[in-house]
């Protein structure tokens, strides 16, 4: 027995009926093909599946998709600049090697994108914290800091 649902994603109205112990993540990915929101642990311990509900970042892994019901959800795929061209936070990840596997940088960045929001010029200690939820077995974070201070820094202007 489905439940019905309908959310905004990525700007778009959807709707669908959904088995009602569907996550969100398995909404996103499997219902919608925004194969971006990755899913790594299902505990919500490393934040791979991260995407931003109603304006924040939440792990997507953690919440229903009934839960989501009339929410505004922004994915990675969401975040791209008008013209089709990379964010400034994903060309900071890029240009600052940021990522290796890349596994984890969805996540990462749409974590970076509300910390930014939060702190506009966030610290090394502010990004390391903010950061906590967010695991990557690659980079050694070294360069993922990097990245969000330039990607904060492009996105001021």
């Amino acid at each position: 027995m489905g439940i019905s649902i309908a959310m905004t994603v990525n700007g778009k109205a959807v709707a669908a009926e959904v088995e009602p112990r569907t996550l969100l993540a398995q909404f996103l990915r499997e219902n919608l093909r925004l194969t971006g929101t990755h899913v790594g642990c299902d505990t919500g311990q490393c934040g791979a599946c991260t995407i931003h509900l109603n304006g924040r970042a939440v792990k997507a892994c953690n919440i229903l998709a009934a839960q989501a019901q009339g929410a505004q959800i922004t994915t990675i795929e969401g975040i791209a600049a008008p013209a089709g061209g990379l964010h400034p936070m994903q060309a900071a990840f890029k240009q600052h090697h940021g990522l290796q596997c890349g596994f984890c940088t969805p996540g990462m960045v749409m974590t970076a994108l509300d910390l930014v929001k939060q702190h506009p010029n966030p610290s090394e200690e502010t990004i390391r914290a903010g950061l906590d939820g967010n695991l990557c077995r690659c980079t050694g974070y070294h360069n993922i800091v990097k990245a969000v201070q330039a990607g904060a820094a492009a996105m001021k202007g």
